[in-house]
């Protein structure tokens, strides 16, 4: 399912997929509907200015708005895999993770990629819900 007012996916792909109670999120960055991104800020002179926190929150965000199209939210999520650019990230990637989950939540895998589709883009996650997963404490 591709979702109404979600940036576009850039291939042939949805995002987000359900078969039974189990729910695919495809990766999802920070982009906006309008193609801008959260978590970076040009200066009058051009300058831009990357923050990985903003964008771990922002990702986690749409990933719960595409989890809410198939009445799901953050504590269905059973598995997550972030992909960051530069894992010197890492530390500030993990602080922002940490505000929307604990131990209970989703298990975690997280690599280093060489790029991800935009060059503005630090961070990018896919993700696996189950629609009865419900007793974790992050929403």
């Amino acid at each position: 399912m591709v979702v109404r007012g979600k940036a576009a996916p850039r291939g042939a792909y949805p995002h987000v997929k359900a078969v039974g109670d189990l729910i695919w999120v495809s990766g999802t960055s920070s982009r906006r509907a309008d193609n801008t991104f959260d978590g970076v800020d040009v200066a009058a002179d051009g300058t831009k200015t990357l923050d990985v926190a903003a964008q771990t929150r922002a990702v986690i965000a749409n990933v719960r708005d595409l989890l809410a199209t198939q009445d799901c939210g953050l504590t269905h999520l059973v598995q997550v895999t972030c992909y960051l650019v530069d894992m010197t990230d890492f530390a500030a990637y993990n602080a922002a993770y940490a505000e929307f989950f604990d131990h209970t939540g989703p298990t975690r895998t997280t690599v280093a990629v060489r790029a991800l589709p935009h060059p503005d883009l630090l961070i990018e996650i896919q993700a696996v819900a189950h629609r009865q997963a419900t007793d974790r404490s992050a929403s």
